[in-house]
Parts: structure tokens; C-alpha cells; sequence
């Protein structure tokens, strides 16, 4: 594919996204909304399907040029259907814990034995992958939208990974057309959900792009277009402040699967960061761990596993300074 058939899908994908963002924004009153709560960040109701105008803009440009990723790419575009079928649902009457939990790990498994058929070797055991690859993408798709909680955080980590994705393409050969329309799409879709975000990009389309981004991640491992580091890296951000407070929370015995706002960028919200400081926070944290990845994988692949370890402690770090001004907020609040 060439820079100019990249460039035709990018504006092609932000111009259809954007133009749908218009007609959603126009009818915004009759759209399923986001009620505030005890939990939430928002104190008014604010549209939630955001996500129908992402995939409006760059579903034609994965239909017409899809990435070179093992596994027949209907299978892809069935289970990313399937995912959005049932998280629309969510959006608009609420679905069971769960229905929507059988729904991911059914999709999820269709789609690592795609990939594993198209790239392990017929002897090779099949079962331990497969499980680890059900578990990688079912827990990225929830993980993604338990980080849609603040304005423009999910949307930014989409730009910033899929682009990632597509320069790491452009570095191995491969198509990289998807990945510049998703990121092209949300990039659209941004400027309704920058903090004060008028329409929300719901589970729509959080969930989806968290099927894509860990399914992406691994197929491009099992086909050796990438180290496991890699996608690690990239969105380490939503894996690190996700995955640590699912640990945390199931230490202290509580029910995960409900609602809750102890998420690190939550506390830091309430905290007085508000959702420009929270954003700021976390898109210096998504660049640096993106730039870091690219720049290893174009440059020092052998220097990989030591970046993710540095961003590792990075990321502790910025827990830790969290944590300990939590503390601190609550005291005085009382």
C-alpha cells in the first residue's frame, strides 16, 4: 500500500466519522445517555454511542483494505460485529454481567483459533495458547471500558495506540490501513469527547477497540510482525491502572464485576486533577510508552523487555504518588 492509498483511507475514515459525529450530535437528545451517579465523573447526562460514528468511518476502509493479519479476516469482522451488537445493547437497556461476559469469551475464542490455525504448526499444542489468547482479549476488550470513565481518555489511547500499530506495520511490510483509519475515526470523534466531552464514545465503542487492540496485539505475535513487548508497551497505560486495580480490588473481597470508582484515574480526578489534568497525565504517559515501543522495535528489539520493565517502574511510581495523595484527600475530608 502506499503513502498516498494510507492518506486516501485516513481522510477517507475522518471525514465519514466526522460527518456521522455531526448527525449523532444533531439528534444527541434522543440518544441513549449516560445517567451521573455516586460513581461517575460527570454531573449531567451526556450521550453515550459515540462509538456508532468511529465505526461508521473506518469499517469501509477495513472492508476494502484489511490489515495482513493471520486468521480469515470475515472471522475478524464477525466477532468485532458480534462485540458491538451486544455492547450497543448495553448502551441503550443494559445487559447482564453475565450475557455480556459468555458473549466475549464465545467471540474471543472464535477468533484466536483463527489465529492459531493460520499460524501455529498442526503438532504444536493448541491448548494452552488458545486459553491464554481467550483470557488476553476478553480481559482487554472489559479493560478498555472500565477506562472510558473520564473525557477523552479511551478516544486518546486509540489515536495514540492504533497509530503505533500502524507505524510498527509500516516498519514490517504490512498493510497499516486499518490501523490509520481507526485512529483517523476516533480522531474525528475526539473533538465531542475533549474534556467537557459532549457526547461519550459508550460501550460501542470502548469494548470493540479493546477486542481489536489486545486481538491486534496478538495476532501480530503469533505471526512474528511483533515481540509480545510491544502491544505490551503500547498500551500499558490502560493495562497497568486496569489490571492493578482488578488485583487490588479482588484482595479486599470485593465484587468486581459491579461498578466502582477506585480506578487510578478516577482517584486522580477527584483529587482535583478534574479531566484536563487526568488527560494530560495519561497522554504523557500513552505517547512516552508508544514513542518507546516504535523506537524499539525500529531500532533495538533486544532493548524491549528491559523498556517495558523501566515503564513498569514508571507506572509504580505513579501509582505509588496516587496512593499516597489519596490519603492524604481523604483525610482532609473528613
Amino acid at each position: 500500500m502506499t503513502p498516498l492509498d494510507l492518506l486516501a483511507a485516513m481522510i477517507a475514515a475522518f471525514a465519514v466519522a466526522g460527518a456521522t459525529t455531526w448527525a449523532l450530535m444533531r439528534v444527541r437528545g434522543r440518544l441513549p445517555h449516560a445517567a451521573p451517579n455516586s460513581r461517575s465523573l460527570h454531573g449531567s447526562p451526556v450521550p453515550r454511542v459515540g462509538g456508532l460514528a468511529l465505526w461508521a468511518g473506518c469499517m469501509p476502509v477495513a472492508l476494502v483494505a484489511p490489515p495482513g493479519l493471520p486468521g480469515n479476516w470475515v472471522i475478524w469482522l464477525i466477532c468485532v460485529l458480534g462485540v458491538g451488537i451486544i455492547s450497543l445493547q448495553d448502551d441503550r437497556r443494559g445487559v447482564s454481567p453475565a450475557l455480556r461476559l459468555a458473549v466475549h469469551i464465545g467471540l474471543a475464542t472464535a477468533l484466536v483459533a483463527a489465529i492459531l490455525s493460520a499460524t501455529l504448526h498442526p503438532a504444536a499444542d493448541f491448548l494452552l495458547p488458545l486459553l491464554c489468547g481467550i483470557a488476553i482479549i476478553v480481559w482487554g476488550a472489559n479493560l478498555y471500558n472500565f477506562m472510558d470513565g473520564s473525557d477523552g481518555l479511551a478516544a486518546l489511547m486509540t489515536v495514540v495506540g492504533f497509530t503505533a500499530y500502524a507505524i510498527a506495520a509500516g516498519i514490517n511490510g504490512t498493510s497499516a490501513s486499518t490501523y490509520v483509519a481507526i485512529a483517523a475515526a476516533t480522531l474525528a470523534l475526539l473533538w465531542v469527547n475533549w474534556p467537557p466531552a459532549k457526547m461519550f464514545i459508550g460501550d460501542i465503542g470502548a469494548v470493540p477497540l479493546g477486542f481489536l487492540a489486545s486481538g491486534f496485539g496478538l495476532a501480530g505475535v503469533f505471526s512474528g510482525a511483533w515481540p509480545a513487548w510491544f502491544p505490551l508497551i503500547v498500551f500499558w497505560p490502560f493495562v497497568a491502572d486496569a489490571t492493578v486495580t482488578l488485583l487490588r480490588r479482588l484482595l479486599r473481597g470485593e465484587t468486581v464485576w459491579e461498578a466502582h470508582n477506585t480506578h487510578y484515574y478516577q482517584r486522580l480526578h477527584r483529587m482535583g486533577a478534574g479531566h484536563r489534568g487526568t488527560l494530560s497525565v495519561y497522554a504523557a504517559w500513552m505517547i512516552g510508552t508508544a514513542v518507546t515501543a516504535v523506537v524499539c522495535l525500529a531500532y533495538a528489539r533486544g532493548l524491549g523487555w528491559l523498556a517495558f520493565a523501566a515503564w513498569c517502574c514508571a507506572g509504580a511510581l505513579l501509582f505509588l504518588a496516587i496512593d499516597y495523595h489519596w490519603r492524604h484527600h481523604k483525610t482532609k475530608a473528613q
